[in-house]
């Protein structure tokens, strides 16, 4: 750590540039965890380095993708639990990279805050570096930038960025996706990251104890329900590329199937989804219930149990739900491809 830098004047501002260090140090050994095969470079530097390796990729093309939590952030504040929402972070990125076929390869965070917690900032890299760790990314440089008078000192923002490396050859692009394909659905683990500023409203959770636990959610509470990290699917989905020809990849986010889904079917076709065969959290359903809110707008908001849907031809349908629950994926099939210019039809 940094002994000889230190400013009483930046200090007395509302900036300790010693803490800065202090969280750098604390955060180290999250960081370590995420440094698999390519990280060529040691946080502090200006610049974070990875040695790409290139070997069976004969047209390689880089996919980014960058996401922030969004205002999940603000049940991280209630709750005082900030070692989740780093995964977050990742998540969005990386399940982001992996629609297009893309192996990431590294990830970048961005931490703004009021005031700087060393315990806290390194409590916040430790989610990113699971996060890294659970989709195989390095984590090989990031920010933390101090702003007094813009954030209040106990709040903070969280963003961040990845790139990964797909075969041109290889990339998802939905050109071959055809009528009768069949739809996956790979199970969320909650709401995820998507559609808080709604949830916040119906449980008005600044104003209510979000920590009591709730018998439709199996005793646990509503806080800890909503901050349960989103579910990273890099590693199934990879596995699933070695051996199925998939033909489209959604990561259902914020506008849920209605936006999310149409997003990797061509002109022409469409999605029909049998609403009967998904399987609905508990959390969905509470919040259709507390905040009155209709089927069309829940399925248009949420992602509803459903975290990503893949689809496959109908004679891989079987193998690749096989190969999803053997890497850890309770894998289901939800519906089909079908001639449509609707986008999704729900019924």
């Amino acid at each position: 750590m940094n002994t000889n830098s230190k400013s009483d004047s930046y200090a007395a501002a509302g900036v300790d540039i010693t803490a800065g260090y202090k969280a750098v140090e604390l955060m180290k050994t999250h960081i370590a965890r995420t440094f698999a095969n390519g990280a060529a470079s040691d946080i502090g530097g200006f610049g974070g380095c990875f040695d790409l390796d290139l070997t069976g990729i004969s047209k390689p093309v880089l996919v980014s993708g960058t996401d922030g939590v969004g205002t999940k952030l603000k049940l991280a504040f209630l709750m005082d639990k900030h070692d989740t929402v780093g995964i977050d972070c990742v998540a969005m990125c990386v399940n982001d990279i992996i629609c297009c076929g893309a192996k990431p390869l590294f990830f970048l965070d961005y931490i703004a805050c009021g005031k700087n917690y060393p315990e806290k900032i390194a409590s916040i890299v430790s989610g990113v570096a699971e996060g890294c760790v659970q989709s195989g990314a390095a984590l090989i440089g990031g920010e933390t930038a101090e702003m007094p008078g813009f954030y209040p000192v106990d709040e903070y923002d969280l963003a961040g960025f990845s790139v990964g490396v797909a075969d041109k050859n290889r990339i998802i692009d939905n050109s071959k996706m055809n009528e009768g394909d069949v739809i996956i659905a790979l199970p969320s683990s909650g709401v995820h990251s998507n559609g808080f500023s709604l949830v916040r409203k119906v449980f008005d959770v600044e104003n209510s104890d979000i920590k009591l636990p709730v018998e439709a959610l199996g005793g646990k509470s509503i806080g800890e329900t909503l901050l349960t990290p989103t579910k990273i699917y890099v590693k199934p989905v990879l596995k699933l590329l070695e051996q199925i020809t998939v033909k489209g990849i959604s990561h259902i986010t914020g506008g849920g199937f209605y936006e999310n889904i149409p997003r990797s079917i061509p002109k022409g076709l469409g999605a029909k989804i049998n609403k009967a065969d998904i399987k609905i959290l508990p959390i969905f359903n509470l919040i259709a219930e507390k905040g009155g809110i209709s089927e069309r707008d829940m399925f248009n908001t949420f992602n509803m149990g459903v975290g990503m849907s893949i689809v496959v031809s109908k004679e891989d349908a079987d193998k690749a739900v096989s190969v999803l629950k053997e890497n850890g994926e309770d894998a289901y099939i939800i519906g089909e491809i079908i001639k449509s210019d609707e986008g999704v039809n729900i019924c």
